[in-house]
């Protein structure tokens, strides 16, 4: 059974940062892909950042330059360093793993909250 537990969330002021990471078990399949995604209240879940299994990144506009993405492939975990928070990144943040099949798998969530 594929798990994927988030954890690194919280509350964080304005320009601060925070460090998700997601950390995935019971693989038994290949990965394309590891990503986060974000939904705050009352919009549409958004993909943040991704990164394929060959290491290639990209980033939403509103991100690019603030956040970085990294993976450890051997240990199936990705991560997620925000730096310079605005509060326009308040959302729950989630992982995903997709497959080269074309299945997603998504963690339960965290919360990040960015206020003074």
């Amino acid at each position: 059974q594929v798990q994927l537990v988030e954890s690194g969330g919280g509350l964080v002021q304005p320009g601060g940062s925070l460090r998700l990471s997601c950390a995935a078990s019971g693989i038994s399949f290949s990965m394309s892909a590891m990503e986060w995604y974000r939904q705050a209240p009352g919009k549409q879940r958004e993909l943040v950042a991704y990164i394929t299994r060959r290491g290639s990144t990209n980033y939403a506009d509103s991100v690019k330059g603030r956040f970085t993405i990294s993976s450890d492939n051997a240990k199936n975990t990705v991560s997620l360093q925000m730096n310079s928070l605005k509060p326009e990144d308040t959302a729950v943040y989630y992982c995903n793993i997709k497959t080269v099949a074309g299945n997603n798998y998504w963690g339960q969530g965290t919360q990040v909250t960015v206020s003074s």
